[in-house]
């Protein structure tokens, strides 16, 4: 789907078009943000109001979408996420000059409760890299897919997205392209390379063409997509015996939780992640610090909760 394609004002297509061009954006950070002013475009019309004419928009109508998507109970994450569209749009069109003053300055982000990521345990992930897949060329694909997220850290994006080029297995990494354009190169796991080898060898019976570069292929041919990534990590847990919904990015959790739980430094492991703000990669401190105080509530003598046992 090209920028095109959304039903939108030219003014929020060529917003569009910035964000897919100029700024590198990946196509589905473009599509979350068309879908967003998609949603604000049918709040302005409801008031004979429209993108194309973004001067007359004031702060007034965009704290009254606000309350509508608060009416609809709308999570605020998604206000949150909905507010940063406008907010880089407007920015963009004073930019532009197509704007004088930006009508989202000055509206604050709905307040969120502190949302920790959900990781699997040790044993629950290491279980999860030797579900017991068929037999198959698919099974090493499912398999290859799993190492890769866990091992090497990578957004399902990021890991989708890879080409056969990107990977390197004499020298165990793979090039990623992460969020804003920006590459690093991310270390594989023994296992993760060796899966990768075993399911390159057998890559070509998903297709026979020479010309697709991707080296993850769903069933006909085409580069593997996120839906498909969700139900193959599904089918994974299921396999594994794992009680909770398992999904990509809780892999990603994982990596990272279990580095800090192992001792890894948080500057190296934002490296790892590829996280531009040290900020973010310290939500898994959180995690960390639970099992610490776990550890210290079973075992300290001045522990309160040891105490309560006595």
């Amino acid at each position: 789907m090209t920028v095109r394609d959304y039903e939108l004002p030219d003014t929020a297509l060529a917003f569009l078009g910035h964000m897919d061009v100029e700024k590198g954006y990946s196509p589905a950070t473009v599509a979350a943000y068309a879908r967003d002013l998609e949603q604000f475009q049918g709040y302005l019309e409801s008031r004979e109001l429209t993108l194309d004419n973004p001067g007359a928009i004031t702060r007034s109508h965009v704290r009254g979408f606000m309350a509508d998507l608060h009416r609809q109970r709308t999570a605020k994450s998604s206000v949150a996420r909905k507010l940063s569209s406008l907010r880089s749009l407007f920015k963009y069109l004073a930019k532009s000059g197509l704007v004088a003053s930006n009508p989202v300055a000055g509206v604050k982000n709905p307040k969120q409760e502190q949302r920790h990521p959900k990781a699997l345990n040790v044993d629950q992930a290491l279980a999860l890299m030797v579900a017991g897949v068929p037999d198959g060329p698919r099974g090493l694909r499912d398999l290859a897919l799993a190492e890769v997220l866990y091992g090497s850290g990578l957004r399902v994006s990021e890991a989708l997205g890879l080409d056969l080029d990107d990977v390197d297995l004499n020298s165990s990494v793979v090039r990623v392209m992460g969020k804003g354009s920006k590459e690093r190169v991310s270390p594989l796991s023994d296992a993760g390379r060796e899966r990768l080898r075993t399911y390159m060898a057998e890559r070509g019976e998903f297709t026979a063409s020479v010309t697709e570069k991707a080296l993850f292929l769903g069933d006909k041919g085409a580069r593997l997509q996120r839906r498909q990534a969700n139900r193959i990590l599904e089918r994974l847990a299921k396999l594994a015996g794992l009680p909770e919904h398992v999904h990509p990015h809780m892999l990603r959790h994982s990596f990272a939780t279990h580095l800090l739980e192992s001792g890894a430094d948080l500057r190296s492991v934002q490296e790892l992640l590829g996280h531009e703000r040290l900020t973010t990669t310290q939500r898994y401190t959180h995690l960390t610090l639970d099992k610490l105080m776990r550890v210290y509530d079973n075992a300290h003598p001045k522990s309160g909760a040891r105490r309560k046992k006595k």
